[in-house]
């Protein structure tokens, strides 16, 4: 046995032990997310129950079990529930999302499996999702279509047909508001900028606000034929209405101008349910939020997060990679050479937050308020770039990420061995040669190591970045169709801050959990694709330069 521990074998074993129980947490947890989260997207069987309280009173209830749980039954007495009989130890409860919040309250109700008369699913009911108020269920009765109800036998069919066709127009009519006439009002913006910059410089002379007045009407002139045609989309849209009979029993109708899907999850086979599934997926990932974040997709955040990483990577490589040769091709040994990488080293110990709050300081305050007062006198008092924006969180994260990648990118010089240096020195070559011919080749891989660990932090940085520049809702993307087309000063969505909102600032937290699961798994998905992205580019650089390392 002492032998055994000598050898040091009971180190090997904690060791891999110890990795193999971390391995197995982290692939537990990623699990959990993703299952919870993907679940989210798969079509329920909606029900309808029979309900009898204990004083006797009957209702019908339609929608969709959340969850279910076991609750003591003193504790539901002391809540004030009463049983007709006494039911045991525990009482089992559904969490139902019953929607049609219009009529309802709140879309989610909790159900006793005592008061349970009857449960069925009836393949007439359908779920029908809508732009505002949530979900709406009930059984599709008849379409009206331009104030004419049409008695049909396949009202199902009738139905998506119809809803398609108000879904295509209302896309165009999204489409019309958000590029032309939303180009309309940017160039409508910057022409008042360019008046009124040309009046702060003493140029603004009568012919110059005569051709400022004639492009301002020529684009008043261009904004009423488009807006009489948005009109003109949403009025065709709302042309169509269905007739939905709800859980009290009443006829409802619904203009289709709102409604966006219709699934009679009933009726779907495994097959159905597997491309309903798909599809909410992708809805997800490529539709705009809804209803406070609560439903819709998450597209803006997506691109947010991916564009500001992207962005933050470019602004904190060549800096981290100039500090980091600097400090070991170029400094001296000394005190001030020490002091200046501990620094560094404790850099990566600061909380985010306060990165957040030196950013807000420096970079919104005090840089962005500075080119404002140079460059954007005109639009002044409101802010440019001094205010939060994309560019400031970018930069702002990559003063929280500088450290890894000197730390990485000087470990990485340290290992090229000095004869390499010296034997290119030999040969004729400068010392700048030599660092950009062989060194920083060579040292490519440990950059871009120093890179991957950037872009995870910064990836799954929040605090800071409510600070600097993230936002709820976005109305536009940093990246558009108008002139300069890239609008750093812009503030952006973040998936992270996403998943904050959503889960902790939402005012329907029952409907909201599903997706701060669904919403995790992508963050965690974003970050593995930008982290497989710089891996790939680092092992295609490792193969490249390997020659030189012989």
């Amino acid at each position: 046995m002492g032998k055994w521990f000598k050898s040091g074998s009971p180190w090997i074993w904690m060791t891999g032990g110890a990795v193999s129980i971390s391995l197995i947490a982290v692939l537990g947890l990623l699990l959990l997310i993703a299952w919870r989260g993907l679940s989210y997207f798969w079509p329920a069987d909606i029900y309808e129950w029979k309900l009898r309280d204990a004083k006797g009173v009957e209702s019908t209830l339609i929608g969709e079990i959340y969850d279910s749980e076991a609750v003591p039954t003193e504790r539901l007495i002391t809540a004030g529930v009463e049983f007709a009989e006494h039911p045991g130890e525990f009482v089992t409860r559904y969490l139902v999302k019953t929607g049609n919040r219009e009529f309802v309250g709140l879309d989610f109700r909790w159900i006793l499996e005592t008061d349970i008369v009857s449960r069925s699913t009836p393949e007439g009911i359908a779920k029908i999702e809508r732009t505002k108020n949530g979900n709406f269920y009930g059984y599709p009765l008849a379409v009206i279509e331009d104030g004419k109800r049409l008695d049909l036998t396949d009202v199902q069919h009738s139905l998506e047909e119809h809803i398609a066709r108000a879904v295509d127009i209302a896309d165009k009519a999204m489409t019309l508001q958000k590029r032309d006439i939303g180009a309309i009002n940017y160039e409508l913006e910057r022409l008042r900028l360019k008046e009124r910059r040309a009046e702060l410089d003493g140029e603004l002379n009568d012919s110059k606000k005569q051709e400022f007045e004639a492009a301002r009407q020529k684009l008043e002139t261009d904004y009423l034929v488009l807006e009489k045609e948005l009109f003109a989309l949403r009025d065709e849209a709302a042309r169509d209405s269905v007739i939905v009979r709800d859980m009290r029993g009443e006829e409802v109708v619904l203009k289709l101008d709102s409604v966006l899907d219709v699934a009679y999850a009933n009726r779907l086979g495994f097959v159905g349910k597997i491309g309903h599934w798909f599809a909410g997926v992708a809805n997800f990932v490529s539709a705009d939020p809804r209803e406070a974040n609560t439903e819709g997709g998450v597209f803006p955040a997506i691109f947010g997060t991916v564009f500001m990483v992207l962005l933050m990577a470019v602004i904190v490589t060549p800096f981290g990679v100039i500090a980091a040769i600097y400090l070991h091709e170029y400094a001296k040994k000394g005190p001030l050479t020490k002091i200046i990488r501990i620094a560094v080293i404790n850099l990566a110990g600061v909380p985010s937050i306060v990165y957040g709050v030196f950013g807000l300081g420096f970079f919104v305050y005090m840089l962005g308020g500075s080119i404002d007062q140079l460059f954007y006198p005109e639009a002044l008092p409101s802010p440019t770039f001094g205010s939060p924006g994309v560019i400031w969180s970018a930069l702002t994260l990559a003063i929280l990420t500088l450290p890894v990648v000197i730390v990485s990118t000087e470990e990485g010089l340290s290992r090229i061995p000095s004869a390499v240096r010296q034997g290119s020195l030999a040969l004729g070559a400068t010392k700048a040669e030599t660092l950009w011919r062989i060194v920083i080749p060579m040292a490519s891989p440990a950059i871009m190591t120093g890179l991957i660990l950037a872009v995870a932090r910064a990836a799954g940085e929040v605090a800071p970045l409510m600070l600097v520049g993230v936002v709820k809702l976005a109305p536009t993307l940093p990246i558009d169709m108008n002139f300069p087309f890239v609008h750093l000063d812009r503030k952006f969505m973040h998936l992270g801050f996403h998943i904050y909102d959503v889960g902790f600032q939402s005012p329907n937290v029952e409907a909201a959990r599903p997706l701060v699961y669904a919403t995790s798994f992508l963050l965690v998905s974003v970050i593995v694709a930008l982290n497989l992205t710089a891996i790939s580019v680092r092992n295609h650089l490792r193969e490249k330069y390997r020659s030189l390392e012989h």
